[in-house]
């Protein structure tokens, strides 16, 4: 069907992220320094991202695409607890779990995180600078690779240097385990935008 799409300019972009605050369906990431359309199914085509955008390199163009689907805006969180220290790696729902390992600011920070990362992933939460006891997130890691078998793990940290100790305990823990898992690592901006993506 035809209706109305955001349509970015990649050439007016300079990344600046004002967009990605002020789509409420969160289909705006940055992406390599620029300004992305991920779905044309979170677009609603209304455009209240326009009137952010400095250079003008965002426009409304009528174009082919799937129908808008209203993002659910519903809790994706299948567990309780969540914070590291409180969390137990015996627990059924870690077992042959995906596992997101977050900084507890980053889902402050961006709106479409329980869909983007928690949704099917069992999570554990921790702050590498303002958390005390740490070595016991290095062994809590290790048995969720090691005894609960953990299949990948993702690590969401904000781009603040404070959080890159996240990653490291996360880089212990592998290195420690018998079982080797694919990790991968997402870097968000303070404005919500996905500065990296890679595995790591």
């Amino acid at each position: 069907m035809k209706r109305d799409m955001v349509r970015i300019d990649e050439k007016l972009c300079n990344g600046c992220g004002l967009c990605v605050p002020n789509c409420h369906e969160g289909a705006l990431q940055i992406i390599d320094n620029k300004a992305v359309l991920i779905s044309d199914l979170m677009c609603d085509g209304l455009g209240a991202c326009i009137g952010h955008c400095p250079e003008g390199a965002i426009t409304i163009e009528r174009r082919e695409a799937e129908p808008y689907d209203e993002t659910d805006e519903s809790s994706a969180l299948t567990q309780w607890p969540v914070q590291m220290h409180l969390i137990n790696p015996a627990a059924p729902y870690f077992r042959n779990c995906d596992l997101l390992v977050a900084a507890d600011c980053t889902a402050f920070s961006m709106g479409a995180f329980h869909n983007r990362f928690i949704k099917g992933k069992s999570i554990v939460i921790a702050c590498p600078k303002l958390d005390h006891g740490t070595d016991t997130y290095i062994e809590k890691l290790t048995s969720l690779i090691d005894d609960a078998r953990a299949n990948r793990i993702t690590v969401v940290i904000m781009e603040v240097p404070c959080c890159a100790g996240l990653l490291r305990m996360v880089q212990q823990a592998t290195s420690t385990a018998s079982r080797k898992v694919p990790v991968k690592l997402v870097v968000a901006g303070i404005r919500g935008e996905i500065m990296k993506e890679e595995w790591v």
